[in-house]
């Protein structure tokens, strides 16, 4: 995949700060368009000065990033496996992947629970972090496949944070089951976990904006490398 690698969570030492899921609404109510504004203001946000100064922090320990796209609950498509962000270059190449990626075609439901648990899969098969989260990105309600509310009980959700970026549009407003408006209702049965938020988009035009926003508040707070945490335990190795 061009410039970049997928870690080999099998063989690395966990010096990893953050392990970050990136999950895409790509279901029937995004658009050609909106799908390019998603793609496109993703790869803007990853390379936006301030992100990626706060990924690529010296003396931090990498993020390593895993992103897909999802619709209903058997579609899941990687754009970019496990992947440590260690240097420009690398941040670089999956921006362009990211910019490259052309839609596929996928079923027009939105299966958010099915979404929530293979993100939390990708995490449990991926790299030993310090930090776990789940970024879902979405502009309705789920609506096919296992409710969000029914998946507190899954250990894959153990000590991982689910962030949520909330896409409004005029389509998606209280769309789906239950009366809420969107933000209400990824706020109540979408994010959960240790500091977890829901950032709002003024439609797909915003959603770069949004996402920076985003993954400032997410990676910011861990941009510390291991000599500024000298009572903290050393990560294990993954066996």
């Amino acid at each position: 995949m061009g410039l970049f690698a997928p870690v080999d969570a099998t063989a690395q030492e966990a010096d990893c700060r953050q392990a970050l899921v990136l999950a895409l609404d790509v279901s029937g109510s995004v658009d050609a368009g909106e799908y390019r504004l998603q793609m496109d203001g993703l790869a803007q946000a990853l390379t936006a000065p301030e992100v990626a100064a706060a990924i690529l922090a010296p003396g931090a320990a990498p993020v390593a990033f895993y992103i897909f796209e999802w619709s209903g609950p058997q579609f899941q498509n990687v754009l970019v496996d496990w992947t440590r962000v260690a240097d420009r270059p690398t941040l670089d190449s999956i921006a362009g992947t990211l910019r490259a990626t052309r839609r596929s075609p996928s079923p027009p439901s939105t299966a958010l629970g099915t979404a929530m648990a293979v993100s939390a899969q990708a995490l449990a098969d991926g790299p030993e972090c310090w930090k776990r989260t789940i970024d879902i990105s979405g502009d309705g309600k789920s609506n096919t496949g296992p409710r969000p509310q029914d998946l507190s009980g899954l250990d894959n959700f153990d000590e991982v944070t689910v962030n949520a970026l909330v896409i409004n549009t005029i389509d998606s407003m209280g769309a789906g089951p239950g009366d809420e408006d969107l933000m209400s209702y990824f706020r109540s049965v979408v994010i959960r976990g240790p500091g977890a938020f829901a950032e709002p988009a003024d439609g797909f035009e915003d959603y770069a904006r949004a996402m920076k926003k985003k993954l400032l508040r997410e990676i910011t707070a861990l941009a510390v490398g291991r000599l500024d945490l000298p009572h903290a335990p050393r990560p294990p190795r993954i066996q």
